[in-house]
């Protein structure tokens, strides 16, 4: 949850998640840093107290999304710029085959402040974005109403007799790390670096940057890069600054 405001958001949020089988919730920045031991926070989360006592503040939403290699922006709103879109249950089906694909890989799904939603910024940093087909004359919902229908897709999706995530067999060779989902993380600073080798290449005017990174920060944040990829493009960057510091301008 980004930036929540209301302390009984976060208790109902921790019930809604507990029904469906989840228990980790993440809060960036709540408007009470005391929301936890809030008395309406308590009271909404009515036998959620344990998830509520365990979730983790974070500073900023790439803190929070450091560790996942899959984040899903929930938002009503259309976007023309940004990650590919889907509806929930496309969401849970995708994130069914992600938890699957390997058993360190970590989903998100990311709801934004009650009144504004998510920013563009916030989107940018995820790999897709997810709607709830609702009533287009009244899509409005709270947003622990949202993240309930939201873990409940999540649960139907991973309760199908083929949800268990994929485990080494006899015999079978593992699969190498560098081949794994790069994390949030690696794929944040390699957006970094990337920045910083266009800059120094004169490609990027950071004067004036128009658009040109945020489109970089979509191809690279929806292109499912594996720790190998990251690595390899990073060190391309490192190409990159060296000889155009090594070329006289």
């Amino acid at each position: 949850m980004h930036r929540p405001s209301h302390p009984g958001n976060v208790g109902a949020a921790a019930r809604a998640i507990k029904t469906m089988g989840f228990k980790y919730l993440a809060l960036v920045q709540p408007r009470d840093p005391d929301v936890l031991a809030h008395p309406e926070a308590i009271a909404l989360a009515s036998g959620a107290t344990d998830v509520l006592e365990q979730a983790q503040c974070f500073e900023t939403l790439s803190d929070a999304l450091a560790s996942t290699t899959l984040a899903l922006a929930l938002t009503a709103r259309p976007r023309d710029l940004g990650p590919p879109s889907c509806d929930i249950r496309q969401a849970a089906t995708l994130s069914h085959a992600h938890l699957c694909s390997n058993t360190s890989n970590r989903v998100a799904i990311i709801l934004g402040t009650e009144r504004t939603g998510l920013a563009n910024e916030d989107i940018a940093l995820c790999q897709r974005v997810c709607h709830i087909p609702a009533n287009p004359e009244y899509s409005s919902l709270n947003v622990a109403q949202a993240l309930q229908l939201a873990a409940w897709e999540l649960r139907y999706a991973l309760i199908t007799p083929d949800a268990a995530p994929a485990l080494p067999e006899t015999g079978k060779a593992e699969t190498p790390a560098g081949s794994l989902p790069a994390s949030h993380q690696q794929v944040q600073d390699l957006i970094q670096h990337w920045e910083q080798a266009l800059i120094a290449v004169d490609f990027l005017d950071p004067a004036h940057p128009k658009k040109l990174m945020l489109r970089m920060r979509h191809l690279l944040s929806r292109s499912d890069l594996t720790r190998d990829e990251t690595d390899m493009l990073r060190g391309v960057c490192t190409a990159m600054i060296k000889t155009a510091g090594a070329t006289p301008n």
